[in-house]
């Protein structure tokens, strides 16, 4: 027993490094330091994280949903959450384009309808599934929509000036890119 406590604890850490060391001078690898792999994996994530800026740069990312038969999309980052239009309340005297309003969130959230507002052609309520919940300036309000089409990322250099109306691009593909601020201002919400 004496001769187990004069052995001592292994140093598997040091081990695993002198195995390391070994295996890199078989496969010919130079062998690098700790504070060396350290620069060299710092230096990695830098590169890293600057071609993902770039790329977030030259797209916009929007939730992109359709209304009236048209297409349409909003910043993504403008997007609080998506749901069901279940449980909208109508609003006895609000304008045409308001078409009540839904709590969520323990918020109470006025809808607009976006065919009203855009001057579309639409159906009745049973065609709005869902409801676009978004942020403009520290205020929500939903949008109702046909149908969510999800996420995309549009390249910068696809986007062109848009008609007038609450837009700020148009794509190559039809789809307006709209103009949250003006959405939300009365004046030009019941403009449709």
């Amino acid at each position: 027993m004496v001769g187990d406590e004069s052995r001592g604890k292994i140093d598997y850490t040091a081990l695993r490094r002198k195995l390391d060391e070994a295996q890199a001078v078989l496969e010919g690898a130079q062998v690098l330091s700790p504070e060396r792999r350290r620069e060299v994996l710092a230096e990695r994530a830098r590169i890293l994280a600057e071609s993902r800026q770039e790329e977030r740069r030259e797209t916009l990312s929007v939730l992109a949903f359709r209304v009236g038969g048209e297409r349409y999309a909003v910043p993504i980052e403008a997007v609080d959450h998506v749901l069901e239009a279940r449980g909208l309340c109508p609003l006895p005297g609000a304008p045409r384009h308001v078409l009540g309003a839904l709590v969520s969130r323990s918020r109470v959230v006025p809808v607009l309808d976006l065919r009203q507002v855009l001057g579309l052609e639409g159906g009745g309520m049973s065609d709005l599934a869902r409801v676009v919940v978004v942020e403009v300036a520290e205020e929500f309000f939903g949008m109702a929509v046909e149908e969510v089409d999800g996420r995309q990322e549009l390249p910068r250099v696809d986007l062109s000036q848009p008609p007038p109306g609450p837009f700020t691009w148009l794509t190559r593909n039809r789809l307006m890119v709209l103009d949250l601020v003006q959405l939300s201002d009365p004046s030009v919400a019941g403009r449709g």
